[in-house]
């Protein structure tokens, strides 16, 4: 029989001779919670969790071993977990949040499936052809589970996000492959859940939240030393577009206390980050409510000529305040925002941009329709003439503004005149960087109870074919308007097609390809040497596609001298 004292170390009760106390953060890091039981005033140390024992019984041992767990994130043969990503921004911000969770409770990442006890996807359910995909994927990790050496403990399969929250009974049924399924506002049970399922039991959890935000969980960047970061300030929607399936697999709309956003950019700041996007699916609406003394505030008024299904929501501190903020942080970062809707543009954001050298003048404006009889169906909440309005007012408030767009072609009851609405509507506004894509009926969405998808598939596939064509064709006219002129460009890293190339992209979000070749700095702080990722660039554009700026670079320089130069 082991000594007490041993007992007493394995279940983490009594630290090992010369050991040095846990500090508080290491104890919560044990727990999805953060909670611990209290006695006398001081809080139990972190010892196994479920998934030790469950493990240990899988192996036929009696019990966890006799010695002290390690700490989580550096366990030499801890169990390792591979992600996968499917779909928006949002989704990658997910990804971070999902992998900061699982580091503190005693998992190790892998870039190799091979290597994976875990394998998470975090998926999409926004059309049929994402889902599609997924279930695709899940064939291939039925055939690496099947091949999987009986030595080894069994591979976990888990479906994360949208179509978790959608799909659960589905997943969790279909040829019983997946062990795990989490909604997107489930990320902090994954620890139990995957506890669970190493004994050998399905589980899930797919329950969605008024109020989580993950907003005490800094995510954990899966690009290490990139240029460029997601920060995800706002969950959910309360748009209820006829279309969406948004607000049934993310909730309704929350907002995170801008101090812990403002945190989480200035330690992407500190990290080198140059350029950091703030996500939400209406990310436009943000509404901080932590703060008492901003709880009466009037709202704002909607962009002319906009309405919603819902009340305006008095109180909060809004999304101009929190971009002013974010903007103050670096004035070497790039700041931009999406998703956005058009009836939340108020004139103080509008003027921001102008105003902020480092906040990007490129605007995401998703019509999703040219026609006024489809929006109307569509329930966005504006007609075609309100819309053409925005563009015009956001074009005179920052000239010069870079211009994107969602469109969704073969919507229930579309008629060709409807589409060619839409497809002058291309012409009309000639956006930089265009999202067109075949109308995809969803369940539980107000289209699905209401409308019929009566659009036959190859008229959807000829429509959109129209639309692409269209888009390509004026995206090529705006930017052939760039040739000749000089465009700041953040590198991004080797050009894919060649690597005496690199690439970046201008303030308006557009692809930049030009040579790698050494460089004066207009600082003149030093040698000519070449541009590396993270650095700005002057470049001249000498020619343009719909997609793609080619140039000759000019010299190195920051964000603020280029700003003043100009």
């Amino acid at each position: 029989m082991l000594p007490a004292s041993r007992v007493l170390r394995a279940a983490g009760l009594l630290r090992p001779p010369g050991a040095a106390p846990r500090t508080g953060a290491a104890r919560r890091a044990r727990c999805g919670t953060g909670q611990r039981p209290v006695w006398r005033g001081f809080a139990l140390p972190a010892g196994p969790d479920l998934r030790h024992f469950l493990r240990a019984a899988a192996a036929g041992q009696p019990g966890p071993s006799p010695e002290l767990p390690p700490e989580p994130g550096c366990t030499p043969g801890a169990p390792k977990v591979y992600l996968e990503t499917y779909g928006c921004q949002m989704n990658v911000s997910d990804t971070e949040i999902v992998w900061a969770i699982l580091q503190k409770n005693g998992y190790a990442r892998t870039k190799e499936l091979g290597e994976a006890d875990v394998v998470l996807l975090v998926t999409c359910s926004v059309r049929e052809k994402a889902e599609q995909a997924i279930w695709n994927r899940l064939q291939h990790l039925k055939a690496l589970k099947a091949r999987r050496p009986q030595a080894r403990a069994p591979l976990r399969v888990g479906i994360l996000g949208c179509m978790a929250k959608r799909l659960k009974e589905e997943i969790l049924h279909r040829e019983k492959l997946v062990d795990i399924v989490a909604g997107p506002d489930a990320y902090r049970d994954l620890p139990r859940l995957l506890a669970v399922a190493e004994s050998g039991q399905q589980a899930a959890n797919v329950l969605l939240s008024l109020d989580e935000t993950y907003a005490d969980i800094l995510p954990v960047q899966t690009s290490a030393g990139g240029t460029a970061a997601f920060v995800s300030i706002m969950r959910g929607c309360d748009n209820m577009c006829s279309y969406c399936i948004v607000p049934f697999t993310r909730g309704r709309e929350r907002s995170r206390p801008i101090a812990s956003i403002l945190q989480e950019v200035r330690m992407l700041s500190d990290q080198g980050v140059k350029e950091v996007t703030l996500l939400g699916q209406n990310v436009n609406s943000f509404r901080d409510l932590s703060e008492v003394q901003f709880q009466s505030v009037a709202a704002p008024g909607l962009s002319r000529g906009f309405s919603t299904v819902y009340k305006a929501k008095p109180g909060g501190l809004r999304f101009s305040h929190l971009l002013d903020q974010v903007s103050r942080i670096d004035p070497e970062m790039r700041i931009r925002f999406t998703s956005p809707h058009p009836k939340d543009f108020p004139d103080e954001v509008l003027q921001l941009i102008q105003e902020r050298h480092n906040i990007c003048k490129q605007l995401h404006l998703p019509a999703q329709s040219g026609s006024t009889r489809v929006l109307e169906a569509m329930r966005r909440g504006y007609t075609r003439e309100a819309y053409l309005e925005l563009v015009h007012h956001v074009r005179d408030s920052i000239p010069g503004v870079s211009l994107s767009s969602d469109f969704i072609t073969g919507f229930c009851g579309e008629t060709e005149e409807d589409h060619l609405q839409t497809v002058s509507l291309l012409r009309e506004v000639r956006y930089n960087v265009g999202f067109l894509f075949a109308y995809s009926m969803r369940q539980k969405t107000r289209a699905h109870h209401r409308l019929q998808d009566d659009v036959p598939a190859d008229v959807k596939k000829r429509r959109l074919e129209q639309l692409i064509a269209t888009f390509r064709e004026e995206a090529a006219r705006a930017n052939a308007a760039l040739v000749g002129q000089a465009q700041l460009v953040l590198v991004e890293g080797p050009s894919k097609r060649s690597a005496s190339e690199l690439c970046g992209r201008n303030d308006g979000n557009i692809k930049v390809i030009f040579p790698d070749t050494e460089l004066e700095d207009a600082a003149e702080r030093g040698a000519p040497g070449r541009a590396q990722p993270g650095d700005y660039v002057m470049v001249k554009v000498t020619s343009a596609s719909s997609q793609t700026l080619r140039g000759v670079p000019l010299y190195r320089t920051t964000l603020s001298r280029a700003a003043a130069s100009h």
